[in-house]
């Protein structure tokens, strides 16, 4: 097997409002530098590497005399932009990700789709002015940003939740969920997502009947099953070989 190059990216932005040094690894461990000035924000993007194990450094001078927007803003955008360019041409992920994360009381879902298309559909329902010195507006906002400057589609929504809090947290968390298993490289330990899944869930119904013939003792049926699973699996990696080259 060919040796996979390392996924990583560097971004410098400056404008008048931030200065920005950012360096990435998508292959990573969930190690973090994170100095935004803004507490809770950094308390979001530790949530978001950790669980999506990218590798991050990432410290910002802002106007936060100003106020959080274009800290937030900025930041959100460099991160993106390096997500992009550590995916490169995107060949060979597995593109599509989804996941559900809960924090306590509250649950929220994201599904991503690293197509190259910029859109996104963040629906948190806060209803907190702030989160320490965050407003609440710009963890949506964060999201939509880093999703348009990735060339991702991503979907999020809270499905439940009283606290704030907790809300934004489980959100970042499930959309590192999401990014992680759509940007893996193609089968990456049996968890698959989007069009690989239902491959996967073919082999564990047929290793199911499998288990089953073989507690009963037939011996002839087990021969059989046998036979019949080695064909579903060559037709089911027949079907993903097709799928990565498309």
């Amino acid at each position: 097997m060919p040796l996979l190059s390392p996924r990583v990216a560097s971004v410098q932005r400056t404008t008048r409002e931030t200065d920005i040094t950012l360096d990435l690894t998508l292959d990573g461990s969930g190690k973090d530098t994170i100095a935004t000035g803004i507490g809770f924000f950094d308390h979001l993007l530790v949530a978001l590497t950790l669980h999506s194990r990218i590798d991050l450094s990432l410290t910002c001078r802002g106007d936060l005399e100003v106020d959080d927007h274009h800290t937030v803003e900025d930041c959100s955008i460099a991160l993106g932009t390096a997500i992009d360019r550590a995916l490169g041409d995107r060949a060979g992920i597995t593109r599509f990700g989804y996941a559900y994360a809960p924090l306590d009381e509250a649950l929220a879902r994201a599904v991503v789709d690293c197509s190259g298309r910029p859109y996104s559909r963040v629906d948190l329902g806060l209803s907190r002015e702030r989160l320490g010195t965050l407003s609440c507006e710009n963890v949506s906002h964060a999201l939509a940003s880093l999703a348009i400057a990735a060339r991702l589609t991503l979907h999020v929504d809270v499905l439940a939740g009283e606290n704030d809090h907790h809300r934004a947290e489980a959100t970042f968390k499930a959309v590192a969920l999401a990014l992680r298993a759509a940007e893996a490289r193609g089968v990456v330990g049996g968890a698959l997502h989007g069009h690989h899944a239902h491959h996967v869930l073919a082999h564990d119904r047929v290793d199911d009947r499998l288990e089953q013939a073989h507690l009963h003792g037939s011996r002839q049926q087990f021969a059989q099953q046998l036979v019949g699973r080695r064909r579903e699996l060559v037709q089911a990696f027949r079907a993903l070989r097709l799928a990565l080259s498309g």
